[in-house]
């Protein structure tokens, strides 16, 4: 039967992620502290109002080397330690506006040149800056990843795909068609929506930040698109663990 391997929420919007052993999901919510924060550039239209698209903040996309961060939340002062090969951890409170120039300063040397630079941070605690315009948590299939990596002949980290959750024991792919499908892991229940397509930070080894694999064109080769994953809607609240099994209702 399908069960959970991995949980991970990533606090600060592409920069780092964070393994949890068990959440709770809140209806219609993503998950707690899933992209709570998010970096605005020097030519971004966000301004914390409301959800904002990927678009307006620094991201593996085109700042491959932030692929590499690691990050690691205590929630009872709301600080953020993050962790990068090439930097030194650097801890800080991503709320505090005196903090944010340590921020910048720390994240700057993994920023290209040639791309708008990070100026600020972003809160959105209820809703959180997910990449999609609902709150939404994204389903991983170690199967549909092991698929691709014989096809590429080459080992490919799940860490690329930044997912919440991932579960191991499906039919391989078979998470696509799960739109309008509707599942539990624990008891939460979920409903998929869309797949995930996927973008240019998938194909940064999570390990360094260096583009190494063409996970694109591998998705195209093979399944006819890039889509990889699925994004899914808490329909009912509820705790999942590590170890769960998923089932479809």
């Amino acid at each position: 039967m399908p069960r959970v391997t991995d949980i991970f929420r990533h606090p600060l919007k592409s920069h780092g992620r964070e393994a949890l052993k068990e959440v709770t999901l809140s209806q219609g919510a993503a998950m707690p502290w899933d992209r709570r924060w998010a970096v605005a550039h020097e030519v971004s239209k966000a301004d914390g109002s409301g959800w904002a698209s990927c678009a307006n903040f620094s991201r593996g996309s085109k700042a491959p080397l932030l692929m590499a961060i690691t990050a690691r939340l205590n929630e009872a002062d709301q600080s953020l330690t993050l962790s990068h090969p090439n930097r030194k951890d650097f801890t800080f409170q991503p709320d505090d506006e005196r903090q944010l120039s340590g921020f910048l300063a720390w994240v700057k040397p993994l920023m290209p040149a040639a791309r708008a630079q990070s100026v600020r941070i972003l809160r959105l605690p209820e809703r959180g800056f997910t990449d999609t315009d609902f709150p939404s948590i994204s389903i991983n299939s170690h199967t549909s990843l092991r698929a691709l990596s014989e096809h590429m002949g080459q080992p490919i980290s799940q860490l690329r795909w930044r997912g919440n959750l991932w579960v191991d024991g499906l039919e391989p792919w078979v998470e696509h068609s799960w739109v309008a499908q509707r599942f539990r892991i624990g008891s939460v229940v979920f409903e998929g929506v869309e797949p995930i397509v996927r973008c240019l930070a998938t194909t940064a080894n999570p390990d360094t930040g260096l583009r190494d694999a063409d996970t694109l064109g591998a998705l195209n080769a093979l399944c006819g698109h890039q889509d990889f994953g699925l994004y899914a809607r808490v329909i009912e609240p509820g705790t999942l663990s590590l170890d769960d099994t998923l089932e479809l209702l």
